[in-house]
């Protein structure tokens, strides 16, 4: 593979994933840059449902788990203050795209901030850019092309700028819960074959933050399954994992999609068992949701202290597990010494 792929890690992009990455290759990043959601979660859960209250919740987080990861993943929306309070040697990724899809709910269209360009967002300290698309590979041709040019523009922004992409695609299909059975049995081929598009060197993608292939729920014999429900058995399960890893040429790392802690760990496990390689991950409420309503109701002080306790312990196991199944993310591009040259 991959001389081609292989020479479109620039100087600058190879120096962007190294400060997002621990000394081993392994990117360890916590994710803090959920906005609108996160603001009503915490007005649900008794506290103020404001901005200060948001940056405040960002800040305990950045200050607490940071010197257990190698990176943190933060909007500049509400979350610039809380870059000051992260562990030294942390890497920054700064979110480019608005948050949710008010715009086009039916479509899921991407757009970027108003106010952000990729030049500013490395100004305001970004190490990487960090982009979500809701992305359906087998809908309309006219409605993914859209998606696509929108992931070459920014691409190119990137590319321009000699920052690192890295991109979020979610799987989604129209008319389907995306926690239900029947997209769960079609989520496989849509997370291998969005890995394999999102590869091709003409968007520019450094590297890829995506989804387990499965949905852990409807695996018949995971913990997570508590309804008995199967969409897939586990060594079909294990399959998909591979099969998907397989399909991508960039490195990839998992994001933890809103599960929780012990469910996420799980999954990361079966990848190892699979053979399935991720260079690491971005893991955000499965780390620290649990806490989401001791800062609500208790405050700061409270939050502070869950988060030094089960918080940390989160992340601590998170970390084992990676030591295990993780893989530098320079393997895919042929080792330290041709991302060095």
């Amino acid at each position: 593979m991959a001389v081609e792929t292989r020479a479109r890690v620039t100087k600058g992009k190879a120096k962007g994933i190294d400060a997002c990455a621990d000394d081993r290759g392994i990117i360890r990043a916590a994710a803090m840059d959920q906005r609108g959601s996160l603001m009503r979660q915490i007005g649900q859960q008794g506290g103020q449902a404001t901005p200060a209250s948001l940056t405040e919740f960002k800040t305990a987080v950045t200050k607490a788990l940071t010197p257990y990861a190698s990176a943190i993943l933060m909007d500049p929306e509400y979350g610039l203050p809380a870059l000051r309070e992260r562990a030294n040697g942390t890497g920054v990724l700064l979110a480019y795209e608005k948050s949710g899809y008010d715009a086009d709910p039916e479509n899921r269209m991407p757009d970027v901030l108003d106010h952000w360009t990729v030049r500013r967002l490395v100004e305001a300290g970004a190490d990487a850019i960090k982009v979500l698309v809701y992305y359906d590979p087998f809908d309309d041709k006219d409605l993914t092309d859209r998606k696509d040019c929108v992931l070459e523009r920014i691409g190119a922004e990137c590319a321009a700028a000699d920052v690192p992409l890295f991109v979020e695609p979610l799987a989604y299909k129209k008319g389907l819960d995306e926690r239900g059975l029947d997209f769960a049995k079609a989520k496989p081929e849509a997370v291998k074959t969005y890995m394999a598009k999102l590869s091709e060197p003409r968007f520019r993608i450094d590297v890829l933050k995506v989804e387990v292939p499965v949905n852990m729920a409807f695996v018949q014999g995971a913990r997570a399954n508590t309804t008995g429900q199967v969409a897939h058995t586990k060594a079909e399960a294990l399959r998909h994992f591979k099969e998907a890893a397989a399909a991508a040429t960039k490195p990839f790392i998992y994001l933890s999609a809103g599960v929780s802690d012990d469910v996420f760990r799980e999954s990361l496990e079966w990848a190892g068992e699979s053979g399935a390689r991720p260079s690491g991950v971005l893991c955000g409420r499965a780390t620290w949701l649990e806490g989401l309503p001791v800062y609500a109701k208790q405050g700061r002080a409270a939050f502070d202290a869950w988060l030094h306790d089960k918080g940390v312990r989160n992340i601590q196991m998170l970390n084992e597990v990676l030591d295990r199944v993780a893989q530098p993310w320079w393997t895919v591009y042929g080792g330290r010494a041709a991302v060095s040259a």
